[in-house]
């Protein structure tokens, strides 16, 4: 058996590795290393898969966040709901822009944001509300999106680990996550299913004023040369992770395929067994693209089983092991454990496995019968 990787990047890219070299040569012959073809081809065929009228890339995913929430010209302590339990990311870029968050606690099952706890948390100063797909699956965006309409709210979909779900829609029409609310976001960080060979990241929206005050945002607030017309940053993709990207999306749909294969092959080896409760998943497997597979481990001791495993040379991770309302940058005195309780239980007990698009059959059993040697 193969040795068992987290994430295994080398075996993605020698699959692959005849049409990345090529790729990559064009950009180091045509030096256009910024905004040059490799960005504009690939931010075109974004568009296309996504179906939306407006992708934007920037350097990196946060920065995606960041400049989402600059586009949409909020004012500082204008408040943003978001969930508690998810990367800090989602909050900092709230923190940066001297917003105010406002973090409410998760579904049990599917780990995303609670529609009870957002409508609950919704005061005037609202203005906002960024809900994350976590894990690839996707988050309620019907009923996330009608509490906006009916408050007059914003909706950021942070679609880091969610790129290629799709969401089906109450009236049955189907849409690809992070093209449901006013504008997403999502990273291209190496380990992500449509993941670049260093930073990346972009941002969707329908709204053609939104996406040509984005294009300044991300270029120093220039449409033209040496013309500042907005306060913008420097976030740009460069033209080597772009070119990588162009190829790996044509292999997305077959990459989160793979993932929802090894995801199916954990499920049925653990499903039932006793003090694992595993990936709860919709009807429809494609709103779950499986960025990451996590397990709950109940009433046994989910740190000694992340030592077990590692002694038997399998990773795992806990995502996320403190919740953002615990964290010392984002802690406040208004928040109460009793708020947080989902959240405060789901720390103590998730534990994500080896999860990507060349994990073998062999190795599933492999990682499924060791957990089930440690629970006894």
């Amino acid at each position: 058996m193969k040795k068992i990787q987290m994430v295994d990047l080398k075996g993605q890219y020698e699959f692959i590795k005849p049409e990345i070299d090529v790729e990559l040569q064009k950009v180091l012959e045509t030096t256009s290393f910024i905004n040059g073809p490799a960005v504009a081809e690939f931010q075109r065929d974004l568009e296309n898969y996504l179906d939306v009228r407006h992708v934007i890339p920037c350097a990196n995913g946060t920065d995606a966040l960041q400049i989402a929430l600059m586009g949409l010209k909020l004012k500082p302590g204008d408040e943003i709901i978001t969930a508690d339990f998810t990367f800090a990311a989602t909050v900092e870029v709230i923190g940066l822009l001297n917003l105010k968050p406002i973090l409410v606690d998760v579904d049990p099952k599917t780990f995303n944001i609670d529609i009870a706890e957002i409508e609950k948390a919704i005061t005037p100063k609202t203005k906002a509300i960024i809900p994350v797909h976590l894990f690839g699956q996707a988050a309620p965006m019907d009923e996330i999106m009608e509490l906006a309409h009916k408050h007059q709210l914003y909706v950021i979909e942070d679609n880091a680990q969610g790129i290629g779900a799709t969401y089906t829609k109450k009236d049955g029409s189907k849409a690809k996550t992070g093209t449901i609310g006013h504008v997403g976001a999502t990273s291209f960080f190496p380990s992500k299913n449509l993941g670049a060979y260093g930073d990346g990241g972009a941002i969707f929206t329908n709204d053609d004023n939104l996406a040509h005050f984005i294009r300044g945002i991300v270029n120093h607030g220039m449409y033209i040369r040496y013309y500042h017309d907005v306060v913008g940053v420097n976030s740009r993709l460069d033209s080597m992770q772009a070119a990588v990207l162009k190829i790996k999306l044509k292999y997305l749909d077959y990459y989160n395929e793979r993932r929802k294969e090894a995801a199916k092959n954990y499920t049925r080896l653990l499903f039932d067994y006793p003090n694992i409760i595993t990936p709860y998943r919709h009807a429809a497997c494609d709103s779950h693209v499986f960025h990451q597979y996590t397990l709950r481990i109940l009433n046994q001791d989910r740190d000694a089983l992340v030592k077990f495993l590692n002694e038997n040379q399998i990773p795992c991770g806990v995502y996320y092991p403190v919740p953002l309302h615990a964290q010392k940058a984002y802690a406040s005195k208004h928040y109460k454990e009793a708020n947080f309780k989902i959240t405060n239980q789901l720390v103590k007990e998730v534990i994500s496995l080896p999860m990507h698009s060349e994990l073998s059959l062999d190795q599933v059993e492999y990682i499924a019968n060791k957990i089930k040697e440690f629970l006894g």
